[in-house]
């Protein structure tokens, strides 16, 4: 069970810097690095099943809204804050689920 979250993570991670490598850089940047850290949780057992299910849905939620934001050529000011705010909360929620005392199997 844990190699195909491990498999569907790689691929998670291949598909999101992939697809949107005209964004920003530092979004771009962020985005790659939380998936390696929902990728090291499943790895490590820190995340369960569940938890996993919901930060990658987060994720494919962040890469929708940044593809919508550059359909148009340009990324404004207002998208872009929208981006960050969603990954901001992506960050503290990954840490959350990592940090909690949920029973792994």
């Amino acid at each position: 069970m844990k190699a195909k979250l491990f498999l569907l993570g790689l691929l998670f991670i291949g598909f999101s810097t992939g697809v949107f490598a005209q964004a920003t850089p530092t979004v771009n940047k962020r985005q790659k690095k939380q998936s390696k850290r929902i990728v090291h949780g499943v790895k490590n057992g820190e995340l369960t099943k569940g938890e996993t299910k919901q930060l990658i849905g987060q994720q494919v939620h962040i890469n929708r809204t940044k593809r919508r934001a550059k359909a148009d050529g340009n990324v404004t000011r207002k998208e872009r804050r929208e981006i960050h705010r969603k990954q901001r909360r992506a960050n503290v929620n990954i840490y959350h689920k990592k940090h909690n005392l949920k029973q792994r199997h």
